[in-house]
């Protein structure tokens, strides 16, 4: 049987990431109620230490490495988010650390990346493969591998974004997160089930973007090809192994939103919430927007998954939104 981090461990990370990780807050909005037709409580991870709730995950596995383990250093892969994570996490722990990103990923998460201290190997993603340099850099080095979403540990700090919004938020008819590996889907599901047990847990993802929506109608892993949605955080071609089985036995299932959805949202956001979201971030009030959710909820939560998009593609996705009156 497969190991499945329990309510337990995600109330141990938390713990853990005390004084780490910033607790972020829960922001509503009257126009977004409206559009909604329920009561709308954002969980800004827009606002989290490296612009991510990926420093949950990241810091809460680097911190119980052994001291032995500490020494050799760490690597990860990553487009971005998990990127700084790891970066950040490394830097306040003193390890060493080593990521492999792709060479035309954004330079605001390059820059930044860099900026924690770690060392970037970049690769050609047509051509290359991210998880056969890294795993060559493990052998070389010892390092200990940091996946970006199939670890328990990085699972579970995750969850700890629910946990404060269920600790914040009572009552909640549903949790709604963006979904691309599947980490925050599975320590959100993980978490919610914990504190509100009849609470729903969806995942969001672009149309252009849809292995989850498409495994779970088939009950299987299904693979896409690489997806093409403004959406980069979340641009994976078929769900994680652990994360996938943890999220069919826990959350409650998958919706799409389109890319122009996603730009309504953004715009909406920074209009009504006064906050900069990626596009994998505004994936859940495009859902909540535009009422994707399958079944009638009249209090939602949404966690924003980060803000870590460059101030000209910001400008230039929220120019080719629609009128916010699209949203129904």
């Amino acid at each position: 049987m497969t190991l499945r981090p329990t309510f337990s461990d995600i109330k141990d990370a938390a713990r853990r990431l005390n004084g780490i990780a910033v607790r972020t807050s829960v922001l509503t909005s009257a126009a977004l109620d409206a559009a909604a037709g329920a009561a709308v409580f954002v969980k800004c991870e827009n606002l989290q230490s490296v612009g991510a709730f990926k420093i949950r995950g990241a810091y809460n596995a680097l911190a119980q490495l052994s001291d032995e383990a500490k020494v050799r250093g760490v690597v990860a892969f990553s487009s971005g988010n998990h990127a700084q994570g790891v970066a950040l996490a490394a830097k306040l722990l003193g390890i060493e650390a080593t990521i492999v990103m792709p060479a035309d990923a954004s330079k605001v998460k390059l820059d930044a990346t860099r900026a924690y201290g770690a060392r970037v190997v970049t690769y050609d993603q047509a051509t290359e493969n991210r998880e056969a340099i890294a795993a060559g850099i493990v052998e070389q080095s010892g390092a200990a591998l940091i996946p970006p979403y199939d670890h328990l540990d990085v699972i579970a700090g995750q969850g700890t974004a629910a946990l404060e919004l269920c600790e914040d938020v009572a009552d909640l008819d549903a949790v709604v997160t963006p979904v691309g590996g599947g980490g925050l889907l599975a320590g959100t599901a993980t978490a919610v089930k914990g504190m509100q047990p009849t609470c729903a847990v969806y995942g969001v993802e672009p149309e252009l973007g849809n292995d989850w929506w498409l495994s779970w109608r088939a009950g299987r892993h299904v693979e896409i090809a690489p997806p093409k949605t403004i959406a980069e955080g979340v641009r994976v071609t078929t769900p994680g192994k652990l994360t996938w089985e943890i999220a069919r036995e826990r959350a409650d299932g998958i919706v799409l939103v389109s890319d122009q959805e996603i730009r309504d949202a953004m715009r909406f956001a920074a209009a009504h919430l006064k906050i900069v979201t990626e596009p994998a971030g505004a994936t859940v009030i495009a859902a909540a927007m535009y009422r994707r959710l399958p079944k009638k909820c009249a209090r939602i939560g949404l966690i924003v998954s980060g803000g870590n998009v460059d101030m000209a593609t910001f400008a230039t996705l929220c120019a080719d939104g629609t009128d916010d009156a699209g949203a129904t």
